[in-house]
């Protein structure tokens, strides 16, 4: 699932993702896997090569022409691909980033230690993904939003309430930051780490490969 498929409220999120690219640069040869849309902010920066890679075709084919809108046919590749077995050489890559897509991956463990494969040493693993909300009342009143309010608005609006009632189910399945954490050391990464965001309705996650 792309960001692209989130309400507009939402779209704001990736801009933290991509400041953290700016203030840290993660060099020029990236993969963002389910990147399939072309429409995340840190594409705006023209990399000297970047592979989106996702299982979805057609949203691949959606990603290629707003690539060549922007000039950008050039230096980003569209590529059909699994997470769990990416189709790319060992440690030939500088970063690996994924943006609310990774809860979707059926083996997140699997994932995790594809995009520690194709690192190369000191590359870095970014992702941002929905998390658990961390603020006394907060929480409360997000869960109502969630279970209640969100699929009540796919249904009205998109026609497809069962859509979002997945989504806010895989929200909530989704590995704690911690445990996620730990999840990414035992793929191999150093330095895992996490940043709460918003009260802790997304987290932006991060590893190295040492």
């Amino acid at each position: 699932m792309d960001i692209g498929q989130f309400p507009p409220d939402m779209r704001g999120l990736p801009r933290a993702f991509a400041v953290q690219h700016r203030t840290e640069p993660l060099g020029p040869w990236r993969i963002d896997t389910g990147g399939q849309l072309g429409d995340r902010d840190l594409l705006q920066r023209q990399p000297q090569c970047e592979q989106l890679t996702t299982l979805n075709a057609d949203m691949l084919e959606v990603g290629r022409a707003r690539a060549a809108e922007r000039g950008l046919d050039e230096t980003i590749a569209f590529v059909e691909g699994n997470a769990e077995a990416l189709p790319f050489a060992d440690r030939s890559y500088d970063a690996v980033t994924i943006a609310f897509g990774i809860r979707n991956v059926p083996r997140i463990a699997a994932a995790l230690s594809e995009a520690h494969r194709v690192l190369r040493l000191g590359g870095r693993f970014l992702c941002l993904e929905f998390s658990t909300v961390d603020v006394p009342g907060l929480d409360a009143l997000y869960d109502f939003y969630s279970f209640n309010v969100i699929p009540a608005l796919g249904g009205a609006v998109a026609g497809d309430a069962e859509a979002y009632r997945y989504l806010v189910e895989s929200i909530r399945r989704f590995p704690r930051p911690d445990a996620f954490a730990e999840m990414m050391r035992a793929a191999g990464f150093a330095r895992a780490s996490f940043q709460r965001m918003s009260g802790g309705i997304v987290a932006l996650h991060s590893g190295w490969r040492l």
